[in-house]
């Protein structure tokens, strides 16, 4: 009988190499990024125990700005490997991003007895299944924060870097129906592995999939049949670590699964970085993808400008553009936290300076959000003024309660529109609506 299993000291002496070259290609990104880390800022995280069961033996650390409403946004964010929860929050700027549009952070955190790099066990398969492992305690870490935070369950979002992305995969495939959508940073496709060096061949190989094959893979991971959640997706054209295909793959992999095309709906350039979206028949934007030019293995930032955030260091590169920004978006995060119907929305209010935190957006877009030429924020477009009494009584009628009397004061000019002291009003009735951020 000829000998068809290969040989064991081959099989060793393999995986010894790809994980030589994994370790060297870790410790290179580190060295680099010591150079320009800033000074670390004290902790905004805050560890919860008590979750669940854990079977994958995480750390839950958490962050919620100081106000929360009830009903706000849940997101789940996975570090990748030699990282811990903090490194993340600091790198992406995520919690920064959550006391600006009001909702909590889960950060899960691997510990070093279940691996030593810190890697999420995201190709395992006693820890990627639905139901067990590290994707159960996840799920775990999500059910608690909605009751503890009073998130809207309807809004859970996941996102990760590396190990942390390949994470967000497996949460996605798994607990579909837990998630509203997702984002992947140089992160691997779900299913594709299931022990250390397919794990490592899949990071290092460019190798296609085919996304029949790919989508199958998903949609065996768990009972669910749909809606599924909406993908982004981000991979720099130079990371040797995880190579670039393993973005393609997800953008096939989830493509496959919403019974998208394959040709993207829109293509964009943003500073230089090419941008897909891929859109349903009513134009609502399923999946994006970033290929950000020239970049290694990290989490694109931008540390200047109007969109600032996280900080530069071992894998967060600032390459001009913020992917925690432009995530939050995609998930529509910066929109307000009940959401009033399209026909309601003014195209724009302005709002007194003694009215703080109010923040009310301009009408959102027919869900082509996301696909527009400048993909940011509309820039502020001529409208009509608007008598503050008119503003409250809607505010009050969106409430569903009854308009109050509103005395009002002298006009500025003969003939001008009524005033009142409309800041404290306002906020008062915003806030009675549940329109109100923070």
């Amino acid at each position: 009988m000829v000998n068809i299993m290969p040989d064991s000291g081959v099989v060793f002496a393999r995986l010894q190499a790809l994980r030589s070259k994994f370790e060297a290609l870790l410790e290179s990104a580190r060295k680099r990024a010591a150079r320009v880390s800033p000074d670390r800022r004290p902790t905004r995280l805050r560890e919860l125990t008590g979750f669940g069961a854990n079977p994958g033996k995480l750390r839950m650390f958490v962050y919620a700005p100081e106000h929360l409403p009830p009903d706000a946004p849940l997101v789940i964010a996975l570090h990748g490997c030699t990282q811990t929860a903090d490194d993340y929050d600091q790198g992406t700027g995520w919690s920064s991003l959550a006391d600006r549009f009001g909702f909590a952070v889960v950060y899960p955190q691997q510990q070093h007895a279940n691996n030593p790099r810190n890697c999420f066990s995201w190709f395992l398969p006693h820890h990627n299944a639905r139901g067990q492992g590290e994707a159960r305690s996840i799920r775990q870490m999500a059910e608690h924060a909605i009751a503890t935070f009073a998130a809207d369950p309807r809004r859970v979002f996941v996102t990760g870097l590396s190990a942390g992305g390949a994470m967000a995969s497996v949460m996605l495939a798994t607990y579909p129906e837990v998630f509203a959508g997702g984002a992947v940073i140089a992160g691997l496709p779900y299913g594709c592995a299931s022990n250390v060096q397919q794990a490592f061949e899949l990071m290092f190989t460019e190798e296609g999939h085919a996304a029949c094959t790919l989508g199958d893979r998903v949609r065996a991971a768990s009972k669910h049949r749909g809606p599924w959640p909406k993908i982004s997706v981000w991979h720099g054209t130079s990371d040797p670590i995880v190579k670039p295909s393993n973005g393609e793959d997800i953008i096939r992999q989830w493509n496959n699964v919403h019974g998208l095309s394959g040709s993207p709906s829109c293509q964009q350039l943003i500073g230089g970085h090419k941008r897909r979206v891929w859109t349903d028949g009513s134009n609502n934007p399923l999946v994006e993808a970033f290929s950000i030019s020239g970049m290694a293995h990290g989490v694109p930032l931008a540390t200047a400008g109007g969109e600032s955030c996280g900080a530069a260091g071992a894998f967060f590169l600032d390459v001009g553009i913020s992917s925690t920004h432009h995530i939050a978006r995609f998930w529509r995060l910066h929109e307000s936290v009940v959401e009033m119907p399209r026909a309601a929305w003014p195209r724009s209010i302005e709002i007194p300076p003694d009215a703080r935190g109010i923040m009310i957006a301009g009408a959102p877009p027919a869900e082509s959000d996301g696909v527009t030429d400048a993909w940011q924020d509309p820039e502020p477009q001529p409208h009509d003024p608007l008598d503050p009494n008119v503003v409250i009584a809607a505010a009050f009628r969106a409430a569903g309660l009854p308009v109050p009397e509103i005395p009002a004061g002298p006009a500025a000019n003969p003939g001008a529109t009524p005033r009142v002291a409309s800041g404290p009003i306002i906020a008062a009735a915003l806030k009675a609506a549940r329109l109100l951020r923070s």
